[in-house]
């Protein structure tokens, strides 16, 4: 099989390519035994063209996998044996494709394999911090606790992320219906008021020229610009697919004023949260962060937290690796360096998290109060201009008759 690679070296450079194994998880092992650091790791697919991979098994959805987490933790505290607590589940499971996946992990369970195993086989079905967590509560012992730990981590990120879109749905309705508007009256109300002045002969303005000149490219050529639109959709995303090129993207977002600022604060609380919730059951901080640089959504961020990792390796502390990197702020800085200090870096992280949610928020709250003013006056003002370029000429006519 072929797996799409990205790895980091011990230098801290980044390299993507393709490597050919049985499996993902022997890949894995010779990668890190040839002293790389795994970044990302996809399978390429089997069929279609190969600038769009297809995803070899459709990821579970949040809340199926949060309700299956606390049922498991549920009847684990009950006293049930594993096996007999997955048997229960995947009987009672509505989705076939998670009905599925559950069979093959009860029956490499019942077969003798640990359940942070037979997770893991399932490839990108299933988060790694999920697998990597029930690890640590197989080590520890606490597999309960673990499961647990990882439902509350998930939800609370699954919150900041719904606060987010729902502050954002306002903003894209108004721009949405402002295109609507804007089109019917390039595509149906422009040309009734072109037939209209032709009868006059007289010579138009030259803002009513301009927007009849608009409206005739527009409808002469819209299967073309719809063709046009269709082919730079699809080649942005093979683009995207290509690696490397997520992280570059995450990047460019970073820039952007408002927006930017917004992405760096949600990718550093999902960051100290996960690290808080992987520190607390148990995993040691290096593997943490190898598994945080998988999880986190942002790959900009992720790829630097990588080298993070292998400066890590290499002796260096957790707040000069970060700061090193140079795209933290101060205050994450300082607070993991008061929690290397105390032994309390887990607490730490989680009031890292607390901090920059609460940012969040408030941030989110005024990007919305002053975009939707923002929108409403662009908004009126193209429509506006639009107007008064179809019925300037009626003035003119006026003038022109009496």
């Amino acid at each position: 099989m072929e797996f799409h690679c990205r790895l980091g070296t011990e230098t801290g450079e980044v390299i993507e390519g393709v490597h050919v194994a049985e499996s993902e998880a022997a890949l894995r092992q010779d990668l890190e035994a040839r002293g790389l650091c795994v970044l990302a790791l996809s399978r390429r697919g089997s069929f279609g063209w190969s600038g769009f991979p297809l995803p070899q098994r459709r990821r579970i959805r949040t809340r199926e996998f949060i309700i299956f987490n606390q049922e498991l933790a549920t009847l684990l505290r009950a006293g049930l044996p594993l096996v007999q607590s997955l048997d229960i589940l995947r009987q009672r499971m509505d989705d076939p494709a998670f009905r599925t996946l559950l069979n093959d992990v009860h029956d490499r369970v019942h077969a003798g394999a640990a359940l942070s195993e037979a997770f893991d086989a399932q490839g990108d079905a299933v988060p790694g911090m999920y697998t990597a967590s029930l690890l640590a509560g197989e080590k520890s012992g606490g597999m309960e606790e673990v499961i647990r730990r990882y439902v509350a981590y998930v939800k609370v990120v699954t919150a900041l992320r719904r606060k987010t879109l729902s502050a954002l749905i306002y903003p894209a309705v108004l721009l949405g219906l402002s295109m609507v508007v804007v089109s019917i009256i390039v595509l149906n109300v422009v040309p009734e008021f072109e037939a209209f002045y032709g009868g006059f002969g007289a010579e138009l303005p030259w803002m009513t020229q301009v927007v009849v000149a608009v409206s005739n490219t527009v409808r002469n050529h819209f299967p073309l610009i719809v063709l046009g639109a269709g082919a730079a959709v699809a080649a942005g995303w093979r683009w995207l697919r290509r690696p490397g090129r997520a992280a570059l993207l995450d990047r460019v977002v970073l820039r952007i004023p408002g927006i930017g600022s917004i992405a760096g604060q949600f990718a550093t609380s999902q960051l100290s949260r996960t690290l808080a919730t992987l520190l607390g059951g148990g995993i040691p901080l290096v593997d943490a962060i190898d598994v945080a640089s998988r999880a986190i959504g942002n790959r900009f961020y992720a790829e630097q937290l990588a080298v993070v990792g292998q400066r890590l390796r290499e002796g260096e502390a957790l707040a000069a690796a970060l700061e090193a990197r140079g795209i933290f702020p101060s205050v994450v800085i300082r607070m993991v360096e008061v929690g290397e200090a105390t032994g309390a870096l887990r607490e730490m992280l989680t009031s890292v998290a607390d901090f920059f949610d609460e940012q969040i928020e408030t941030r989110l709250g005024r990007f919305v109060t002053v975009i939707e003013p923002v929108l409403l006056i662009v908004m009126g003002l193209v429509i506006a201009a639009l107007l008064i370029a179809l019925y300037l000429p009626l003035l003119q006519l006026g003038t022109v008759l009496s």
